[in-house]
């Protein structure tokens, strides 16, 4: 025989036994679906469910599907981005808004107003409470303002499957998590009814507080708490606590900020329940009912990402996320590490001076204001030697990650590079001198070494190099000063403080350029851009660094936070550390994670480094001058320092590099959409044109706008640190004093270079000479 349509009218008996708690569920499925079918009281449930035998085997189909127990992980969280004080918030990043506290951290008050407005009988039931569905049932059939049987209970179920969804990614999951259907409600009984066998009653209180949503991307009570009152759950009073319990019914609706009067009525039925279940007094109910929801809100403003870091911080927030992404210590994946960091809840504690930071930001305004009619941009960042510690790091231009930054704002790191800030780097002309000066003296030369200094043509043939990724071919070299040369003939330390190309570009035709390229790598030089302009993604390698004549004048590029970490190389001895912005990272239950470790290794040798430091001092106190000339008597009269200009061919990039032995910091001036040629150009209205103040700067020098910059930042940066001698030069390095060079007859060449591998000479107190294009000509001089 067939069997029975399911449509038949024709009874069926039910052939199992229901356990009670099954029946709970399947009842409370039937109610909350009862008042189109006109079901008006808890009387007709038992009978509805023993003799309607499609229903009840559907419902038991149903619930037989659902598994026994929900599997939860730990509820995404906030992390917290701190300065190296590990006290000042940067940034707080998440996916959901929560700070997960335990119940003893949250106050009575907020406890009694949760269960008096979501779950009276909350102490009673089992999970599931037939009194409320009986009662919702009549409501609902009768016409009334519907109402909801959930419990707390099941609330918390239906919050943590959103919640377990949210994290995986799942919009199905979620969807399923919200419908309005006799499914959801017959899953949540279910789990629920299990909940309460594996979970105490407090357990479930403190989940369902730390879950639930308590208005527009806020999470849990502890930063709704936060948000609202600037307090922490544990202070909440009794005013407070039904404000926030009335949130989680609808919370846009209910928001105390953006709907003062609509949360305000909310809040008074929240207060009544209270009183009526005798968690208030009379006279406490009487008095908090009348209080304005406006009169006890103290918002604190929510911060998500960077964007709002303290003292112009931004870009090295920025920088941290990106590095974290990156570092395998925090995951094996990037899946795995963006979840740690978006929902794991870590403490990041950065290695940023917050005093330090501050300087940089207002000083690097100061002297290239953000809207200054030049559109020049700027940045600064500083590297505490022997550590790697990134100390500081700030712009002229203001962060603005959103896809329509506003005007002059910009998501574009000028310090670092390409992974970790979109830019590809410049040029650093003379800026890359000091490493050419240490391959100089690792292959047996001296400083006082002499050298023509006048004009000159080299053939690509009269150098030497030979290795992976090099080039000695093409038309001749031709190498010019910008300015008149002070000699015909110079010793090589004077052509380093005053940063004579043609002086460098003879050294350069008496080392091989290999040896060259594996100096600067040794002391920390490393290139943002492959030869072609395409980024360097990752660590770069020696041979990263292209090899060919003109490198002696810094054509390929790099960037700020490369130099000031390579120059710290030379002010630690010779010990160079892979920069760092991450010092400690702490999960939600206390493990220390590793963190990047900088790597600190002696790659150079102690007397070579020791004495390119002191070649670097005279360019601040070299006569007849050098290039730091300018600020000789500022912040350079007050402790030993050292630096080196760069300028770029025709000043499209100027840099200064300076460093005390505890603090390296390079600065860099100039355009960050690519090379725009800079003369004649008024800056600031000339306030910082020591030449010639309040007019343009004929040439843009780094000693026109980098060293300014430096100099100030440096006098604030290093007034809480000891002033600190650098070692003595290597005797045997620096060589015997030569007989005094004779003045040129000629007063030098000016012009243009010539040739692939040309590049540009700087002879001034002004400036230093400039490295050309990769391989091209031109002129440019570096102050």
């Amino acid at each position: 025989m067939s069997p029975a349509h399911p449509l038949s009218s024709e009874p069926r008996r039910i052939t199992r036994k229901i356990p009670a708690t099954q029946l709970i569920a399947l009842l409370l499925a039937f109610v909350l679906t009862a008042g189109a079918g006109g079901l008006i009281g808890a009387g007709m449930l038992i009978p509805l469910a023993a003799g309607t035998d499609t229903t009840v085997d559907a419902g038991m189909e149903l619930f037989n599907e659902v598994p026994d127990e929900l599997e939860l992980t730990p509820l995404s969280e906030q992390s917290r981005i701190f300065a190296s004080d590990g006290k000042t918030l940067l940034a707080r990043v998440y996916e959901q808004n929560r700070i997960v506290v335990p119940l003893k951290k949250i106050s009575t008050d907020m406890q009694h107003a949760a269960i008096a407005i979501e779950d009276e009988r909350f102490y009673e039931h089992n999970g599931v409470d037939p009194q409320g569905i009986a009662r919702a049932a009549v409501s609902n059939a009768s016409g009334a303002a519907q109402q909801g049987a959930s419990t707390l209970t099941q609330q918390y179920v239906k919050n943590s499957l959103i919640e377990e969804a949210l994290k995986e990614g799942d919009p199905f999951g979620i969807l399923d998590a919200r419908e309005d259907s006799v499914q959801r409600k017959i899953r949540e009984a279910k789990l629920s009814i299990a909940i309460e066998k594996k979970m105490s009653k407090d357990e479930i209180l403190e989940g369902y507080l730390n879950v639930a949503q308590f208005g527009v991307s806020i999470y849990g009570v502890q930063v709704a708490a936060q948000r609202y009152f600037n307090k922490d759950a544990a202070d909440l009073n009794v005013v407070e606590a039904a404000t926030i319990a009335g949130i989680t019914k609808e919370p846009s609706r209910f928001d105390p900020l953006s709907n003062p009067e609509t949360n305000e009525e909310r809040r008074n039925i929240v207060l009544n329940k209270m009183w009526g279940l005798g968690y208030i007094s009379d006279k406490e109910y009487q008095e908090a009912k009348v209080i304005p929801v406006e009169d006890t809100l103290k918002p604190r403003k929510l911060q998500l990402g960077c964007e709002e870091a303290p003292a112009g911080s931004a870009f090295f927030c920025d920088y941290v996320i990106k590095e974290f992404l990156q570092s395998k210590e925090f995951g094996e994946t990037r899946e795995d590490r963006y979840k740690l960091l978006y929902q794991g809840g870590v403490d990041i504690v950065t290695t940023l001076d917050i005093k330090k930071q501050k300087a940089a930001a207002k000083n690097i305004v100061e002297v290239v204001p953000t809207d200054d009619p030049s559109g020049l941009d700027a940045a600064i960042t500083s590297v505490e030697p022997g550590t790697g510690k990134i100390l500081a790091m700030a712009q002229n231009k203001p962060y603005d990650a959103s896809g329509d930054p506003k005007p002059l704002h910009t998501a574009l790191n000028f310090s670092a590079d390409y992974l970790h800030g979109g830019s590809k780097g410049f040029q650093p002309g003379s800026n890359f001198k000091p490493f050419v000066l240490t391959e100089w003296l690792r292959s047996g030369h001296h400083l006082n070494d002499v050298l023509p200094a006048t004009a000159v043509t080299l053939p690509q043939s009269s150098f030497s190099g030979g290795c992976e990724n090099s080039s000695l071919s093409g038309a001749d070299w031709s190498v010019q000063n910008a300015e008149n040369a002070s000699s015909s003939s110079m010793t090589v330390a004077q052509g380093t403080y005053q940063s004579v190309n043609t002086v460098y570009a003879r050294m350069s035709q008496r080392m091989n350029l290999c040896g060259v390229r594996q100096a600067a790598y040794d002391a920390g030089y490393r290139p943002s851009q492959q030869q072609d302009g395409t980024p360097i993604e990752g660590e770069a390698r020696p041979v990263d660094i292209f090899v060919n004549p003109a490198m002696t004048l810094g054509t390929q590029e790099t960037t700020p936070l490369y130099q000031a970490a390579a120059y710290s190389t030379f002010a630690a001895r010779g010990v160079y550390c892979r920069p760092i912005a991450v010092l400690s990272v702490k999960t939600r239950r206390g493990e220390e994670l590793d963190v990047p470790k900088a790597g600190c290794k002696q790659t150079l040798e102690p007397n070579v480094a020791n004495t390119v430091a002191y070649a670097m001092t005279k360019v601040f106190t070299g006569k007849p001058w050098g290039t730091g000339f300018w600020v000789k008597d500022r912040f350079a009269a007050t402790r030993p320092v050292a630096g080196k200009t760069g300028t770029t061919q025709k000043g499209f990039q100027s840099w200064f590099t300076g460093y005390t032995p505890n603090l390296s910091t390079s600065v860099w001036v100039g355009e960050a959409r690519g090379n725009v040629q800079h003369f004649g150009i008024m800056v600031n209205g000339g306030k910082y044109n020591y030449e010639k103040p309040g007019q343009p700067y004929s040439v843009l020098y780094g000693s026109s706008l980098a060293l300014p910059a430096w100099d100030l930042y440096m006098s604030e940066a290093t007034a809480d640190l000891a002033p600190l001698d650098f070692p003595g030069p290597d005797p045997s390095l620096v060589g015997r004093a030569p007989t005094p060079p004779k003045p040129a007859d000629d007063g030098g060449d000016t012009g243009e270079g010539g040739g692939d591998n040309g590049g540009s000479g700087d002879t001034t107190p002004a400036g230093d000479a400039g490295g050309g294009a990769d391989n091209g000509g031109g002129t440019g001089s570096d102050g």
